[in-house]
């Protein structure tokens, strides 16, 4: 008796989507192969560690610990067995300026004491927006986003399609946070988790308001030691399940037979591939390492699509402990509504940026020296821009000014580690589209089918994961897409036929 070879599976990028993506395909029973062109798995959620701290490259928030929870179940595995997660207790604090700020509490009726002190009656009125969201997080995230969006039949549920009022699909965030709440302050923090989503409230279709259900009721964790310790967990699995990861070792080009992808080569070796999942960013693949005729969008299409904010990210180590901030820090001392489009509709550097701090060593010794402090600053600006090291330095101070002013102590001359990261870095990095750091905006008419598809037009066994593909930017979103082409895959290349024994 001798047993057939098992299908070959090629996947490029080792981010979040790609590793899921790999290890359901090995567990499904292919054989994986993850190329990762960075030296350290993760994408842009990768580490780095310089004079004694350790900074997390990217995502800083962790929500939705269900979808993590759901991930690691498939497996019969569970995230207490990568990694140890911590419940942020306030979640975040916003800071309007000196002597001004805004704890957001984990526990509900400290919440909802919160909102009523600043609009009589909107404690009521917070819990029927969160009971409305609560569903709009049920269907949408243990339903719609695990569609892999291929066609619009996939819709054609008739509970779905009585659902898509209710979850509110075409009305703004806009509109519906204001039928709820009159003050300028619950409405900034009703309105803030759309950043993460990468377009105004005006634009983002209501049923996000499930991002309110997922920061307020299900709250803010971390992951002591940081959140690259998911990525060591994804790691771990996937290596587990038979995963072979290759480090540093970036494709150069694609052979084809026909239609079909059948090598896949890098600077360090060739691999045979049966399919080839692309996790690294869907623009590059498509227009650097396929021919013309093989690429199922062209220019002007991705001209067209509405990006997500890009970012400048300052790392700094400073040799105090500070006063005045907790992990995480919304600076909203500039007006956030006139200013918050220019991140979005302006080719150019905003004049008043908002801002955001983590400060994870107030949670995590590990992550900096004793009696050091390790701050993650990040703008969100706009995609696409010309960053120098004198536009950097422009922003760091005006921040630093901010910051300083508002905290009330003095931080520059205690920085003892900087280094910054814009949309050069996210270009050598990542190949990312335009420098974007989060991918396409959920916008409607980028939701759903209207994402480029998961599946290759013109290339019989090519897929695609990530941020740039259904359902979306974001960490928990990421996940959900590797484990979403993983399933279409095994539909369209089903395992059996080469692991039956004979």
């Amino acid at each position: 008796m001798r047993e057939l070879p098992r299908k070959k599976v090629v996947v490029i990028g080792a981010g979040f989507a790609g590793l899921a993506s790999a290890a359901s395909m090995a567990q499904a029973g292919y054989d994986v192969t993850l190329l990762e062109k960075n030296d350290v798995a993760g994408g842009r959620a990768r580490v780095f560690k310089a004079d004694g701290f350790t900074f997390d490259m990217g995502p800083s928030w962790y929500w939705m610990p269900d979808v993590f929870e759901q991930f690691f179940q498939k497996f019969g595995k569970t995230t207490t067995d990568y990694y140890h997660l911590e419940r942020l207790d306030p979640s975040y604090q916003v800071l309007y300026g000196e002597q001004d700020t805004m704890e957001l509490p984990a526990g509900m009726p400290q919440l909802e004491a919160l909102f009523e002190s600043l609009e009589p009656g909107s404690a009521e009125k917070l819990r029927a927006f969160l009971k409305q969201a609560a569903y709009k997080y049920e269907v949408g995230i243990n339903n719609l986003v695990y569609k892999p969006s291929r066609s619009l039949t996939e819709f054609l549920d008739v509970k779905l399609l009585v659902d898509v009022l209710r979850l509110d699909v075409f009305q703004s965030m806009h509109k519906h946070v204001r039928k709820y709440f009159k003050h300028p302050r619950l409405i900034q923090l009703m309105e803030f988790p759309i950043l993460f989503l990468g377009a105004l409230p005006q634009n983002t279709p209501a049923l996000y308001s499930l991002m309110n259900y997922a920061d307020m009721a299900l709250g803010t964790w971390y992951p002591m030691g940081g959140m690259h310790k998911i990525v060591e967990g994804m790691v771990a699995l996937a290596q587990e399940q038979g995963v072979k990861i290759r480090l540093g070792e970036e494709v150069q080009r694609l052979e084809f037979d026909h239609d079909t992808i059948t090598r896949v080569i890098t600077a360090k070796g060739q691999y045979e591939a049966e399919v080839v999942i692309g996790g690294s960013d869907y623009h590059h693949l498509e227009t650097k390492l396929l021919p013309q005729e093989f690429q199922s969008y062209t220019p002007k299409y991705w001209d067209s699509r509405v990006m997500a904010p890009s970012s400048l990210i300052f790392y700094l180590g400073v040799d105090k402990p500070l006063k005045g901030l907790r992990h995480h820090n919304l600076f909203f001392d500039e007006d956030f509504g006139p200013h918050a489009h220019e991140i979005y509709t302006q080719p150019a550097w905003p004049k008043k940026p908002l801002f955001y701090v983590s400060v994870p060593s107030k949670t995590d010794a590990s992550v900096a020296p004793a009696g050091n402090e390790n701050l993650f600053i990040l703008i969100p600006v706009a995609p696409d821009l010309q960053d120098t090291e004198a536009v950097r330095e422009h922003y760091y101070h005006l921040v630093m000014d901010r910051l300083e002013r508002i905290t009330g102590q003095e931080i520059r001359s205690q920085v003892i580690y900087k280094r910054s990261y814009a949309h050069q870095d996210f270009i050598q990095d990542y190949h990312a589209f335009k420098g974007n750091a989060y991918g396409l905006a959920n916008t409607l008419l980028q939701t759903a089918v209207l994402k480029p598809s998961l599946k290759s037009k013109k290339v019989r066994n090519l897929f695609y994961t990530g941020q740039l593909t259904v359902p979306g930017p974001g960490v928990p979103p990421s996940l959900i897409s590797g484990q979403v082409v993983a399933a279409e895959v095994i539909k369209d290349f089903a395992p059996q036929e080469t692991t039956l024994t004979v």
